[in-house]
Formats: structure tokens, C-alpha cells, sequence
């Protein structure tokens, strides 16, 4: 046992300079020795791993657990550097982490703040302010910022932007022009996104055909799925078929 002590105090010893060397907040020291062996193993999926050299997709699954163990990090961080320092890149920060978390309606204030300043060409910015202004119910200002972004540079991120102003487009009750959007990305891009949105939006104005034919082929593609993958979309597939079904009533 006492061995087993020295050993968590040596790898709190080593986080906590890992802490201090790359800039982490004081606390974490505090928590590494304060419990050992518990704020060792929170000190590595919320900070070393992430920052570690890993693959893609073992980045995608420690930052989420990372922000199990702590959600509300990215946001507190980002405001408090902004709070600190009021730069033009911590207001974008700020503001991305406004959107992820889930508070839009700040997020797109922001985001308009932002384009007020010195990136108002930033086509990024823009798209994010896009994607809050929608997110709120703000679906003109998304449709204005979406075209924008599409008057200067059409390869911009081509299908999320389509995409986006397909949605922004029926949120604003623009259902013609809604739906030759959802037409033109399915034409160029014609991903499992595209048509399961596209099959949502058919089914919520009624166009059965279009939905059913749409579901038809998602039902195909989703039959070679492997289960990883399958799980990793449920969300949307989950909105899908609460589309579908509303059209069986």
C-alpha cells in the first residue's frame, strides 16, 4: 500500500509540472495534490490526453470525455479571457463557445460583434453567425449572412452553407426557394446528412413523396452501417424518424 501511495504521488508530481508548463489554471495543482490518485485521473482525460499526439479519433473521444468531467470549461475559459483581455480573437472564441454550449441568442450577439470589427470579411465568423442566428429563431439575419458568404466565395464549406440556407430559408417560411436549395446541395453533395434533412423538411410541409423516396435510400445506406457509426448519427437519425412517423398520422 505504501507503495502504492509513493506511485500516485509521483504521477501527481508529473501532472502538476505538466500544469504549470503549459499554462493550466493554478487550481489543478491544488486538486493534484490534494486527492492524488482521483485528480491524476481527471488531470488526464481533461488536459493531458487531449493535448497529447493522438489520432483523430481518439482526440474525438477523450475531448468528450473531457468535457463530461468538466462542460462548462471551454465557456468559462473563453469569457474569462475575454473579460481579461477584450481582443478580437477572444470575442470569437467567446463566441464559438457561446453557440457549442448552447446559449445562441448571446452566441449570434456576439458574432455580430464580431463583424463589426477588424474580420468583418471573415467568412468563418460569418458562418458562425449564421449558425446562431438561425439557432435563436433569427432565420433572416442567417439567410442574409448565408448568402453573403455564398456572393464571395461559393467553395466556402459548399455543402454545410447550402445546407444552412436550405434550413434558414424554410425557417423564414420561404419554402420554394427552401426547397431548391435542399435540391441543389442534394445535387452536389447528396450525403447522408443532405438527404435525412432534406427528407425532415419534406415531411414537415407534407411532401410525402419526396420523404418517402429520401427515406427509402437513407433506410439503404443506414442497412451497411456498422454499429459505431450508427450510433455516432442517432441524433439525427432519431429527428428522422419522428419526421417520418408524424407523416403516418
Amino acid at each position: 500500500m505504501a507503495i502504492l501511495g509513493i506511485a500516485h504521488i509521483l504521477i501527481a508530481i508529473f501532472f502538476a509540472v505538466h500544469a504549470i508548463r503549459s499554462g493550466q489554471q493554478l487550481y489543478w495543482v491544488v486538486i493534484l495534490f490534494m486527492f492524488p490518485a482521483l485528480g491524476s485521473a481527471v488531470y488526464f482525460f481533461a488536459i493531458y490526453l487531449p493535448n497529447s499526439k493522438l489520432d483523430h479519433g481518439a482526440r474525438k473521444v477523450v475531448k468528450a470525455a473531457a468535457k463530461s468531467l468538466d462542460p462548462g470549461r471551454e465557456l468559462r475559459e473563453a469569457r474569462q479571457a475575454y473579460e481579461f483581455t477584450p481582443t478580437a480573437q477572444n470575442q470569437m472564441r467567446l463566441a464559438s463557445a457561446l453557440l457549442a454550449a448552447g446559449d445562441a441568442e448571446e452566441a449570434a450577439d456576439t458574432y455580430e460583434a464580431c463583424l463589426q470589427g477588424p474580420f468583418s470579411g471573415d467568412l468563418e465568423i460569418r458562418f458562425g453567425a449564421a449558425q446562431a442566428a438561425l439557432a435563436c429563431g433569427r432565420a433572416a439575419a442567417a439567410v442574409a449572412h448565408l448568402q453573403t458568404i455564398r456572393g464571395k466565395d461559393e467553395r466556402f464549406r459548399s455543402e454545410q452553407v447550402l445546407l444552412l440556407l436550405a434550413q434558414a430559408l424554410a425557417a423564414a417560411g420561404r419554402q420554394d426557394e427552401a426547397r431548391a436549395a435542399f435540391e441543389e446541395v442534394l445535387s452536389r453533395h447528396n450525403s447522408f446528412a443532405v438527404q435525412a434533412e432534406f427528407a425532415i423538411w419534406a415531411a414537415g410541409v407534407g411532401d410525402s413523396d419526396k420523404a418517402n423516396q429520401l427515406y427509402a435510400e437513407l433506410q439503404r445506406t443506414m442497412d451497411r452501417w456498422a454499429s459505431h457509426t450508427r450510433e455516432l448519427n442517432q441524433p439525427l437519425i432519431r429527428r428522422l424518424n419522428t419526421a417520418m412517423s408524424s407523416l403516418k398520422r
